[in-house]
């Protein structure tokens, strides 16, 4: 009997519920109708095609473009517990030989190939002869000329169709405009495709845009923010990678170049470190990032321009994988748009969609507009609400011009009276009150606007122009990028609306990302143990090291901090933490469950909570002490007796928060459906109403409905407690 997919997804992966879209996908590969499936990254695109494999009979075929990709997956997915493996250039011939010994067994559930592999004649015919359950084309952007990241290899995907033809086709991708589908689908030859599209926001990510100054003091204020977590910079040249990555080591951050002109060996090397944690930030071209599957990047550093906005919403979502809050800050000047410009190359319309491209990215840096709501509209969506609370406009991060109205109606003004016939640099020139001798050619020195913001830099100016094409004042028109006032920019000249306009960059003060606007991040650790969590880092790493896999392959940070939120003390309670199935208990869980008894025992000792000496870099691990056993054994015996958390922490001289835990512990160990010896009635009614509200799963939900009047550890004993009610 097939297995359910939600059973498969708590088994393997520890999760109780599918996030927007993944069911249908999961649903679409189950019936076999083929699909193209858009979801951001980090919206759990990988599940869509790995769920449906393990519920199917076979082996589902993964095409994935690069090395890096297949490894990180097909570790993730054997820590879960499910049979994979790849075949590419770095196995020997014996592994290779290997795998396809367990294909054609039918032991594996997906298997990793690269198109290039995968289209050999001699594997075409190999796998024609063995039970293919399903085909996933990951990355599937790629096979689009309109796409960002063509690559003519994947135009060879459409003969798998005569290999398999009674199998779904399905492709992923997390960046593709309607018109990239829609050449998905074509060249592929899917049959009556579903086209399912998630969100394009990340709501996690905080963007900040930002005109470039002096960029290594400007890194050096974000890399120091982020002191000891995992990082990306991107920069547009091999020199400035060397460069840069050079001037982070001085300053004492573990960091690595990595560019396509590296040898093969080092960039290997220094991904990996980079992986595995030994460095903390990857200084790098675009080359580095597509497939790698790191979740826990905390943060994105443009120091340039990216070419698309595509290209920009794929890096920058490199960052917060795992859900968790994310740092991307953009650092610009127009002369990346020139340099840009100069390097494009190709055929007349491709030279003109590239253009465009770049004029849509200088656009978004100059814009007043949310920076979340500019990349969804976009992808052809919208953003619901006033203010995304995640991107330094929605933040207050940026200073608005006092009198917006009266400034727009002085550039607006400017470009009627020249008969709207020219385009931004002219105008801001118009404006300045330049001598350009195409001015007096034109007789526009005689205009009213002509010098009208003389006080300002031409470019200053220009940026002012760029923000009401940005929010649809202005149009830029025809082959010279002409303005022209639209409708709307119409009712500003007569005062029946107001843009927003941005101070100019050089009066902006500099603001850190963490120091103005509300917090962000936060929110994510909220009801977390941080001292906890540090520990629970620790473990993993030793725990990584020890399986030669990455950290974040074991657990992510967003499971890390729920079970920091949650402290668990029994096998029974870790399974309510989010991102832990059967396989990692088994492989992790004592470890995990003995490492939070001994980080309470060790807080307890001091004599205060969160008190313990600055964490050393590693640590060996053991078994929990027998003193932490004794002491929950003693908590529990008390507990039977009815005595409240107060006076059991007294008795054992213990912190009341270690305490609670014992309690929780006590409740499921032993099945207590009664919370009222520890929580008063009437919060229990109220924690209870919550619930029933908004589910069990998440106890900030929970605690926010409350109005954050009950406190976190109440919600655990409550819940702990219904739990067991409902069990019965």
């Amino acid at each position: 009997m097939p297995l359910d997919p939600l059973a498969a997804l708590a088994h393997y992966w520890g999760y109780d519920r599918f996030r927007p879209l993944q069911r249908e996908a999961v649903d679409c590969a189950l019936a076999g109708k083929d699909s193209v499936v858009v979801l951001p990254t980090g919206g759990g695109k990988s599940l869509c095609f790995q769920v449906p494999a393990v519920c199917l009979e076979g082996t589902a075929l993964v095409v994935s473009p690069l090395i890096s990709l297949m490894k990180d997956q097909v570790d993730t997915l054997r820590q879960c517990g499910v049979p994979a493996a790849y075949l590419n250039s770095s196995l020997s011939a014996d592994e290779r030989r290997e795998v396809g010994r367990e294909l054609r067994a039918g032991r594996l559930k997906l298997l990793y190939v690269a198109p290039e592999r995968l289209l050999l004649p001699q594997m075409l015919e190999f796998l024609a002869s063995c039970r293919v359950s399903m085909v996933a084309i990951d990355e599937a952007h790629c096979i689009s000329e309109w796409g960002h990241d063509f690559r003519p290899e994947y135009r060879g995907l459409a003969a798998l169709r005569e290999i398999f033809p009674g199998v779904g086709f399905h492709a992923y991708t997390a960046t593709a405009t309607e018109r990239v589908r829609g050449d998905i689908a074509e060249q592929l030859g899917l049959n009556e495709p579903t086209m399912l599209v998630g969100s394009f926001d990340r709501p996690n990510l905080i963007y900040r845009v930002i005109r470039r100054g002096k960029i290594l003091d400007q890194l050096s204020q974000v890399v120091r923010e982020h002191a000891g977590e995992s990082g990306v910079i991107y920069c547009p040249t091999r020199a400035e990678v060397e460069s840069t990555a050079l001037s982070l080591a001085t300053w004492g951050i573990r960091a690595k170049p990595y560019h396509a002109g590296l040898p093969d060996e080092m960039r290997h090397a220094h991904q990996e470190a980079f992986l595995s944690e030994e460095v903390d930030v990857i200084v790098a071209t675009v080359a580095f990032g597509m497939g790698i599957d790191k979740s826990n990047v905390r943060f994105v550093i443009h120091t340039a321009m990216p070419k698309s906005l595509e290209a920009y919403q794929q890096e920058s979502g490199r960052a917060g994988r795992d859900g968790l809050p994310a740092d991307c800050r953009l650092f610009w000047s127009m002369s990346d748009l020139v340099r840009w410009k100069r390097m494009l190359e190709g055929s007349p319309e491709s030279i003109a969609a590239g253009e465009e491209s770049l004029d849509r990215v200088a656009r978004f840096c100059t814009s007043a507009t949310c920076r979340h709501r500019v990349l969804s509209q976009h992808f052809g969506q919208d953003l619901p609400g006033e203010s995304c609370g995640a991107c330094d406009l929605c933040l207050g991060d940026v200073d608005l011009v006092d009198d917006p109205l009266v400034l727009a109606q002085k550039i607006l003004s400017s470009v009627v009276r020249q008969g709207e016939r020219f385009g931004g640099e002219y105008t801001s020139l118009v404006l300045k009150g330049s001598n350009d001798k195409r001015i007096g050619q034109n007789g526009h020195q005689s205009l009213s606007t002509y010098g009208l913001l003389a006080q300002h830099e031409v470019r200053t100016i220009r940026d002012w122009i760029e923000q009401l094409v940005g929010q649809g004042y202005l149009v830029k028109t025809g082959e010279y990028n002409v303005l022209r006032v639209t409708a709307e920019g119409r009712r500003v000249l007569r005062g029946e609306t107001t843009p927003k306009l941005l101070q100019p960059a050089e009066e902006i003060p500099v603001v850190t990302g963490r120091s103005r606007g509300r917090s962000v991040d936060a929110d994510s650790w909220e009801g977390v143990d941080q001292e906890l969590f540090e520990r629970l880092r620790q473990v993993r790493r030793a725990r990584a090291i020890e399986l030669s896999v990455p950290p974040y392959v074991v657990f992510s940070d967003a499971t890390l901090r729920d079970m920091a939120r949650l402290k668990p003390t029994t096998l029974e309670h870790l399974r309510m933490v989010k991102g832990v199935g059967e396989k990692k208990i088994a492989d992790h869980g004592e470890l995990f469950l003995e490492a939070i008894l001994d980080g309470q025992d060790r807080l307890d000792r001091n004599g205060v909570e969160g008190g313990d000496d600055e964490l050393p870099r590693r640590r060996t691990l053991s078994r929990a002490t027998p003193r932490g056993q004794e002491t929950l054994k003693a908590a529990f015996e008390l507990f039977r007796q009815g005595e409240r958390v107060d006076k059991v922490a007294t008795a054992l001289a213990r912190a009341v928060s270690t305490t609670r835990t014992y309690l929780d512990s006590f409740i499921r160990t032993e099945g207590i459906e009664d919370p009222s010896p520890w929580v008063d009635v009437d919060v229990i009614r109220r924690i209870e109403a919550a619930a029933d509200e908004v589910g069990e799963r998440s106890l900030k939900e929970i605690h926010e409905r409350l109005g954050g009047d009950c406190s976190y550890d109440d919600i655990r004993i409550v819940l702990a407690c219904r739990a067991q009610r409902q069990a019965t």
